[in-house]
């Protein structure tokens, strides 16, 4: 349905915001059934590595392009041990949106410098959910982090006013 609906960027515009020091998280919709966010990609900037909590994720890319890196859990503790190995990696544009893999639901998504432009991306999470873990390659850990919007319906929000 992504790939056969394109989205027209310029009906996002209310919803988009920037910020130089990190990728925003931009609320369009929510209900108990899903929500939908924009996210706003500068040049060069990349997700921690995460997980979904179980929750179905799409993606598009109606501006720009991205790179979706996934990881296979090799091991993972009660006690935040873990050890990640790369899996494949896919590119999204407008014309080739994505999905989180049940198999693989441990990802990076980026916008690689050579890449050259802005990114925005569409995330249909279904269900809702409000933290996620995060791993780290070098320390070999994760942790569990609260999810915070940038904008929610088109209005900034204090994290982006301070």
């Amino acid at each position: 349905y992504i790939a056969a609906s394109p989205v027209d960027p310029g009906s996002m515009q209310r919803y988009l915001c920037y910020e130089a020091t990190h990728y925003t998280r931009n609320l369009i919709h929510k209900s108990e059934l899903f929500e939908l966010l924009a996210i706003c990609w500068d040049v060069g900037q990349v997700s921690r590595i995460h997980n979904h909590q179980g929750q179905n994720c799409w993606m598009a890319v109606p501006v720009g392009r991205l790179a979706v890196q996934n990881y296979e859990v090799v091991r993972q503790d009660d006690q935040g041990f873990c050890e990640l190995r790369e899996a494949n990696r896919i590119e999204m544009d407008p014309a080739h949106p994505s999905y989180v893999e049940r198999e693989l639901p441990v990802h990076s998504v980026l916008n690689l410098p050579e890449y050259g432009q802005r990114a925005v991306s569409l995330h249909v999470y279904s269900y809702p959910y409000d933290h996620c873990l995060i791993y780290d390659l070098k320390s070999k850990t994760y942790m569990d982090v609260p999810l915070l919007y940038d904008s929610v319906y088109g209005e900034r929000t204090a994290l982006t006013n301070s």
